[in-house]
């Protein structure tokens, strides 16, 4: 309990240190997309490559597929439940909506959630339960604002993706028990510390650059009860069912319970489906994931 408290008040004074870089002008808009290109292209991948070096225990293939078929079942699952909560909006509302049960922020925000609960194992899991959120962003997730959908672009991003081709580095290196010398591994696990100060401080300037006064919305806060509890408390029922390893089912609840991806602006924006609308999504459910990371915290951790 002591270190759960610990760990999410450090979360909140990092957000916070985000929060006023952004609203005092040190980080500007384009500063902060370069910040976020240099934790999804070099900072995360060098801290999950790193997970994979560390030491884990025999259990972490069984939980690694574990957290995969739960990944994949919570993706099928999505655009189901997307379509059933949400009917009575405008239509692009409705795909930005429908869009953030798709795709949530478990590949970035998540990442450094799950490592600072679960430590080196949680991240390795964590790699591995947002590879098929990854290839639903590019197929299933455009085609809800496009109408198209390109398997081949898809998987061909997703293949290029640096954190899926660390992933897919680390099993083999795990698996083949291939030495890593410690000229390499070093600097790997010194830039990788780096991803749970940089993603909470990411998370703080995009509320930053929101007005806050501007994002509460019932049509929000309901997508956010949705995404934030009702969502993970299903993921957490079904893997206490069957009885997975307590590892697992934390790593799987927490990815599960994140907020909306900052992607969700980017698409509406890029096809012009009310982008101010999805900014305000993904502003509410992140300002509001700060009290659920710290409640889902602790049911996973007791």
């Amino acid at each position: 309990m002591r270190e759960v408290l610990i760990l999410q008040f450090s979360f909140f004074v990092m957000i916070a240190l985000g929060f006023m870089t952004r609203r005092l002008g040190i980080v500007s808009p384009k500063g902060q997309k370069e910040i976020t290109d240099l934790i999804v292209d070099v900072i995360l991948p060098c801290n999950i490559l790193a997970s994979f070096m560390a030491e884990v225990p025999s259990t972490a293939l069984r939980d690694g597929l574990v957290v995969l078929l739960a990944s994949i079942g919570n993706q099928i699952m999505a655009p189901f439940y997307g379509r059933l909560v949400f009917k009575n909006q405008s239509e692009d509302r409705l795909r930005s909506l429908r869009y953030g049960f798709v795709c949530s922020n478990a590949g970035f925000l998540g990442t450094a959630v799950v490592e600072g609960v679960f430590d080196a194992l949680g991240l390795l899991l964590a790699s591995i339960f947002v590879i098929p959120q990854r290839i639903m962003v590019w197929t299933e997730g455009v085609a809800i604002y496009s109408g198209e959908r390109d398997w081949r672009a898809a998987l061909k991003k997703t293949a290029t993706h640096p954190c899926v081709i660390t992933c897919f580095i680390g099993l083999g290196i795990m698996l083949l028990h291939i030495p890593v010398p410690e000229l390499i591994r070093r600097p790997l696990q010194t830039v990788g510390r780096c991803n749970t100060a940089m993603a909470m401080m990411m998370v703080g300037m995009i509320l930053g650059g929101v007005d806050l006064r501007t994002v509460w919305d019932k049509i929000l806060l309901r997508f956010s009860l949705h995404r934030l509890v009702i969502i993970p408390a299903i993921m957490y029922l079904v893997l206490t069912l069957l009885q997975v390893s307590p590892t697992a089912r934390g790593v799987a609840v927490l990815l599960t319970a994140m907020p909306a991806g900052a992607t969700t602006t980017i698409l509406a924006a890029k096809y012009n489906r009310e982008p101010e609308f999805a900014a305000r999504m993904v502003a509410l459910s992140t300002l509001l994931s700060a009290p659920a990371m710290f409640l889902w915290s602790l049911l996973v951790t007791v």
